[in-house]
């Protein structure tokens, strides 16, 4: 039997629900040189101030008529080129046709491009051996993008995909969403900061370090405090700086219920606690809450259990106060359990796996290996979580599960 009082605990559901529906995303914005928008928000949409093409042009190498001098089926002398960047220029006799290439401007008049490969020279002029349909090899102006369409909306998340796209419209600067500005600090009189030496008791403090990882490939702004002792005034100290200059706070361990963990009972005092126990394994004990101006959230301080937190329920908050509204929830698939998995009946269970496919093409997952919350290699070792159902217990070998595919956070690359 689950040791935790599962009553007491809310569903990861239910712990997303509270967290989107109380915050609203940041109305502070900021015009920035497109080269520097990769991973902003757009704050405005985005409106084409132009056509794109911006006049017709040739979708082939092929020559330019009118489709009524075809009707004669006599060959149509040449009567000049059209090349792009370099137009047709001066008078078009009529029963004649234009040299053109891929790109080039439509002449005045003309309703076809016949592509180089249906046609064949003659001395007589130029003689089309395929029937032509009127309007055919010819990209219009406006047919990718019109002038005044919104091309990307507010709220877009910018990337490769997305910059071409803005920079063939001209535009040099957008207006995105600021940065999310998050202050991030770890408590507990056993951590170190990384390149001190090992006090006797003590371990590295490896989780301020993840969570500054994850966070900057969320294109936040960091505001790092260090490691803050086990000590109340000092936690009161941070959290007010803190509360000062972010607009999500983050802090890792203290919110369990050990003798020296007084982020809960400091929260209370500074500000309001939405929730602060998942039905979740790893992860139980999370805070969530409000203090004077920022956000809170308190993740637990096995490492495992932190990422795991920060990666279901920080992620989409960041989202959702950066006010990226794309954003979606990992994509969960089914795949057969080639190894035996442990799970008691009482919370959700994410345990770390090895996905892969099968010669029969079918999807396949293993573990990782010991599950416990301080086996941080499981994450350098696998690719996705096993998706365990709150009251589902044992797992046998062919058993269907869920997993969930890692993204940019957690991926090996």
């Amino acid at each position: 039997m689950d040791h935790c009082h599962t009553s007491e605990l809310i569903s990861l559901q239910q712990a997303l629900e509270k967290l989107l529906t109380q915050v609203t995303p940041l109305t502070d914005t900021e015009t920035v040189s497109l080269p520097r928008t990769s991973g902003r928000i757009t704050a405005t949409n985005i409106i084409s101030p132009i056509n794109v093409p911006p006049f017709a042009n040739s979708a082939m190498d092929g020559y330019a008529v009118r489709h009524a001098d075809l009707n004669s089926n006599k060959p149509l002398p040449l009567a000049g080129k059209a090349l792009a960047g370099v137009p047709f220029q001066g008078e078009w006799p009529v029963a004649t046709c234009i040299r053109i290439m891929t790109g080039a401007p439509i002449p005045i008049g003309a309703d076809t491009v016949i592509m180089q490969e249906h046609a064949e020279t003659t001395d007589d002029g130029i003689v089309f051996t395929q029937p032509a349909k009127q309007g055919q090899n010819i990209r219009l102006a406006g047919e990718d993008i019109a002038k005044g369409a919104v091309v990307l909306s507010a709220g877009s998340k910018l990337s490769t995909a997305q910059l071409p796209l803005i920079a063939s419209l001209g535009i040099t600067d957008v207006e995105v969403v600021r940065k999310l500005k998050v202050a991030i600090f770890s408590t507990g009189d056993e951590l170190q900061a990384i390149g001190h030496p090992l006090k006797e008791g003590q371990i590295y403090d490896t989780n301020r370090l993840t969570v500054r990882l994850m966070l900057e490939k969320l294109d936040c702004d960091v505001i790092d405090f260090g490691v803050i002792a086990d000590n109340p005034q000092a936690l009161r100290h941070v959290f007010a700086q803190a509360d000062q200059k972010a607009d999500l706070v983050i802090s890792s361990g203290g919110v369990s219920v050990g003798e020296a963990d007084y982020t809960k009972q400091i929260l209370d005092e500074l500000g309001e606690i939405s929730f602060w126990k998942l039905a979740m394994k790893p992860g139980k004990p999370f805070a969530f809450g409000k203090l004077k101006n920022a956000w809170f959230c308190g993740l637990p301080g096995n490492p495992v259990s932190a990422v795991l937190t920060f990666y279901q329920l920080v992620q989409p908050l960041i989202a959702r106060l950066s006010g990226f509204t794309a954003w979606q929830p990992p994509m969960r698939m089914r795949a057969k359990v080639t190894t035996p998995l442990k799970k008691r009946p009482g919370r959700m269970d994410f345990q770390r796996g090895i996905t892969s496919v099968n010669e029969q093409g079918e999807l396949e997952v293993r573990t990782t290996g010991h599950q416990g919350s301080h086996i941080f290699s499981s994450f350098s070792q696998g690719n996705c979580f096993i998706v365990l159902e709150r009251e589902r217990g044992q797992v046998e070998v062919g058993e269907n599960v869920e997993i969930e595919l890692f993204n940019h956070l957690l991926k090996n690359e």
